[in-house]
């Protein structure tokens, strides 16, 4: 089982982690840097680990500090061969811990560096969907919803063949919208993640999340869609391997 958005930067003792990851069964994590000094944490975990490998960006709450130096060097950590993919990045208005116009240029500058190294762009959005949708019309390249959680959009990620990737929310006994959800979303499309620490799946409600525990989310999302939990789990895996050449 791949987790395909962790941050294992964020957790105490992220080795510890990817060990008991692998115990779980889950050999494979996606972690997410989400600042220039994260990114290179990030980038040493995968060096570190064989199964883990890196998505890379500045996320929209740090637009506001965000300079050319650091894109610059952003740019320079993509080449890596473990890192695989951009971001997170989008828009987040439910915060706004950065102002929008910094967010937007943000968001514009990774869209054109995921064009030009020819990498998927893991999109956050939070508030701000429908201008999010407008930041990515004629963006050409591979997109990842990260996090699902606005069901309106759906209807446009599957025009364009996003990818859409559910996290623990998705187990929650209030989001029956998530879980309707991932009943629309076609087998080659559908990604799990545990965006660790946060959102622990229902099951472990209340403890710090960790890639362990995508197997809660994967078998929420196999009951909603009438699957058995091992076939999801190998059509997840060959998805991210194939959205981010795994």
């Amino acid at each position: 089982m791949i987790d395909t958005h962790a941050h294992l930067t964020a957790l105490d003792g992220p080795d510890e982690a990817v060990t008991r990851a692998a115990s779980a069964g889950v050999t494979r994590i996606l972690t997410v840097g989400t600042n220039i000094e994260d990114c290179r944490r990030a980038l040493a975990l995968a060096e570190k680990h064989d199964g883990v490998s890196a998505i890379l960006g500045i996320h929209p709450h740090e637009a506001g500090t965000a300079t050319g130096d650091n894109f610059a060097e952003l740019r320079e950590l993509l080449v890596h061969p473990k890192a695989v993919g951009i971001g997170e990045t989008g828009l987040d208005w439910y915060r706004d811990y950065a102002p929008r116009d910094d967010q937007r240029r943000l968001f514009a500058a990774h869209l054109d560096l995921a064009a030009e190294l020819d990498k998927p762009v893991v999109i956050h959005t939070r508030a701000a969907d429908d201008d999010t949708l407008a930041g990515l019309d004629g963006f050409a390249g591979t997109v990842v919803l990260h996090c699902f959680s606005s069901p309106h959009m759906l209807p446009i990620a599957l025009a364009r063949n996003w990818y859409v990737s559910f996290a623990g929310n998705a187990t929650f006994p209030k989001a029956v919208d998530l879980r309707l959800a991932a009943t629309q979303v076609t087998g080659d499309r559908i990604l799990a993640e545990t965006d660790s620490p946060y959102l622990a799946p229902q099951p472990v409600r209340g403890r710090p999340n960790e890639p362990a525990y995508v197997v809660h989310t994967l078998a929420a999302l196999a009951h909603a869609r009438g699957q058995e939990p091992d076939e999801l789990e190998v059509q997840i895996e060959r998805n991210a391997a194939a959205c981010f050449r795994l």
